[in-house]
């Protein structure tokens, strides 16, 4: 085994079904997550903690989480956007396995946040810091992601001193890791590895997850990038689904089955099964009624059955 290594963060019972027009069922939902789990994939976000009338496909977050299987070594994410979320997020937790980690969010531009979560960038700083304190003080992991970073649906470019700047206020509340996420899918490689480059030399104790959409098609080139400047954590959705309800045109993000392909033909080490990340995207097409966009699930991969 290569001594190169990243983790995978599994985004599609999330981040890649919260942007379908068919509502997926609780069950449906729960066999994505055990598929997920029988390809390796050990770190899942599971369910957003958000309003049912904003992001229906969400609106069954507890069931979800009241049916996760009890195993051992697999992390469940769930996202919140503010202290109402994870309040929802500690109710579940006498019921079963429930939530290890919340996921909070702050936001790179005051449009995109106040269309996104009804706050401005400012006030999502603050309240992902409060959201991470009380976590901790809860026995829960917590990590934010910086959404927008490389682009806003709205006001356009994002100066790469906003994000420095962000990271180091988010920093303050010491969550486990900082996600820099191209959220509408507008990035390219150079701008990706300055990015996490200049965010490493500010908070150097973080470490760094990318969180990538292949909207232009350049998804796949800038998690590799990423992942050379620094990051050790990568997310990703099977069969390339996803987007955001709030950004137009923002499609999914970077597929699982694709992310492995190019990771393990690199000698780099995931842990994560090939051919049943392509067997779970047949499995997803027929449960949504339709092709998904990743490429790797429709060419196989190489040499054949490897």
């Amino acid at each position: 085994m290569s001594e190169r290594q990243v983790e995978i963060v599994e985004v599609g019972p999330r981040d890649g079904l919260q942007n379908e027009s068919a509502v997926v069922s609780t069950e449906d939902k729960l066999a994505f997550i055990g598929r997920a789990l029988e390809a390796g994939l050990r770190r899942i976000e599971v369910a957003s903690f958000v309003h049912p009338g904003r992001v229906p496909q969400m609106a069954d977050a507890e069931a979800v989480v009241n049916g996760l299987p009890d195993i051992k070594n697999a992390v469940y994410i769930g996202l919140v956007l503010n202290l109402k979320g994870l309040e929802r997020v500690l109710a579940t937790r006498p019921r079963g396995r429930g939530i290890d980690e919340v996921g909070a969010v702050a936001v790179s531009t005051d449009t995109f946040g106040e269309k996104n979560q009804g706050q401005t960038r400012l006030e999502s700083i603050e309240i992902s810091n409060q959201i991470v304190r009380q976590a901790r003080a809860e026995g829960l992991s917590a990590n934010v992601t910086i959404s927008a970073s490389f682009g806003c649906p709205f006001e356009g470019e994002v100066a790469i001193e906003n994000v420095v700047e962000m990271a180091l206020r988010l920093a303050e509340s010491e969550p486990h890791e900082l996600a820099i996420a191209d959220t509408i899918g507008v990035a390219v490689p150079n701008q990706v590895s300055e990015v996490f480059e200049r965010v490493a030399e500010v908070v150097p104790h973080i470490p760094l997850r990318g969180h990538f959409h292949n909207t232009r098609n350049t998804g796949i080139a800038n998690s590799w990038a990423a992942y050379q400047a620094g990051a050790v954590t990568l997310d990703a959705s099977l069969g390339g689904l996803g987007g955001c309800p709030f950004a137009p045109r923002a499609t999914g993000n970077i597929g699982t089955e694709d992310l492995v392909y190019m990771l393990s033909r690199s000698g780099v080490h995931t842990g994560v099964d090939l051919e049943k990340l392509i067997e779970t995207a047949g499995w997803l097409e027929g449960v949504l009624g339709g092709a998904t966009p990743a490429m790797v699930s429709k060419a196989g991969g190489f040499p054949a059955g490897r």
